[in-house]
């Protein structure tokens, strides 16, 4: 046997096989020849890498190793991952944070109340419903491991009483983005007070946003924006926390506090600030009171007097202020009666400062 033999029988190698003598060439018309011309077989190297590619297609898919089936199953986990954080950065879908790792937005919208009537309810509420609504938050800009909030405030207060995370959306927002989400949101619920959208107002025009934003953020015009700005500088904010939101005080009212503080000290109220009676009352009281420590309440007006003639008709009409006299004249009883009182007048002063000069 010679070597290239026991070599073959070593590894298995099967004999080649004797070569067939080709068939002989049937002719061709010459249509077919022309046709073959000018449509030549592919060469063989590359008929052969396609028939190769054809089979592997249909060839059955080999056992994974566990190796490769762990380093598969790693890399979806990761493109899961990328997906869902990239769901989570354009803010698409709703997660859940730990109310502790969410700050209060640097422009705040709210005044603390230690009595909020409605913060037990919304308590209940979640915890018998869940959280039915999401909040709106942003990535810190200063801190990765944290959050703003744009709004949902008092949904994060029950989320942190009941020890349960709390549903959030989370959105890359500009710091105007920010204020004009939080502004829409509270617009649209109209649950600010008065005197918390005034200090939204001049928060946001103390941080250098213009007036055209802050209008856009809060849905008003700029002569109520004036308005507002002008209250929450005049009222100082330590008195504002003492009172606290004061839903039903109202603009008239909040502006009525504006003018007596202008008129008076607003150290009058600070010992009825620091009355631990005071900060028991609820926040519409507290207002109240400040209120009424500020000023006496506005004298009401007497009813007016009438003055009749003999035949008892009401001709004349008195009212009085504490500061002013108004008489008037009823022109249908007694024409003319007006214009003469008037052309007396100067004999009428006369006469009664000549009484009062006698002894």
């Amino acid at each position: 046997m010679s070597r290239r033999s026991n070599l073959d029988a070593l590894f298995g190698a099967k004999p080649a096989a004797k070569p067939v003598a080709p068939a002989p060439e049937s002719p061709q018309p010459p249509e077919a020849g022309a046709f073959a011309a000018a449509n030549p077989e592919p060469a063989e190297p590359e008929f052969a890498a396609a028939n190769s590619r054809a089979q592997e297609s249909r060839a059955p898919e080999r056992n994974r190793s566990g190796a490769v089936r762990a380093m598969s199953s790693t890399l979806r986990g990761l493109a899961a991952r990328a997906d869902a954080a990239a769901e989570i950065e354009a803010g698409t879908v709703v997660v859940e944070i730990a109310p502790d790792r969410i700050d209060d937005s640097f422009i705040a919208d709210r005044v603390a109340d230690a009595t909020d009537p409605g913060l037990p309810a919304l308590v209940e509420s979640i915890r018998e419903s869940g959280q039915q609504v999401p909040i709106l938050v942003r990535p810190h800009p200063a801190d990765p491991e944290r959050y703003q909030v744009a709004y949902g405030r008092r949904r994060i207060q029950a989320a942190r009483q009941l020890a349960r995370p709390v549903r959030a959306v989370v959105r890359p927002l500009t710091d105007a983005e920010l204020v004009v989400a939080q502004g829409k949101e509270n617009l649209e619920r109209q649950d600010l007070s008065y005197i918390e959208r005034a200090f939204f107002a001049l928060r946001l025009e103390e941080h250098g946003f213009p007036r055209a934003t802050i209008t856009a953020a809060m849905g008003i015009g700029k002569g109520d924006l004036s308005t507002l700005i002008s209250v929450a500088r005049t009222v100082p904010a330590e008195i504002v926390r003492a009172i606290g939101p004061a839903p039903a005080a109202g603009r008239p009212r909040w502006m009525l506090l504006a003018e007596r503080i202008r008129a008076a000290k607003p150290d009058r109220v600070a010992g009825l600030l620091a009355d631990p009676g005071f900060r028991d009352k609820p926040t519409n009281e507290r207002f109240a009171a400040v209120l009424t420590a500020l000023g006496p309440p506005a004298t009401p007006r007497p009813a007016p007097q009438v003055w009749n003639d003999e035949a008892g008709r009401s001709i004349a009409r008195i009212e009085r202020t504490p500061d002013r006299v108004a008489l008037s004249f009823d022109d249908r009883l007694e024409p003319g009666l007006a214009d003469y009182v008037l052309e007396r007048l100067p004999e009428m002063l006369a006469a009664y400062r000549a009484g009062r000069a006698r002894p």
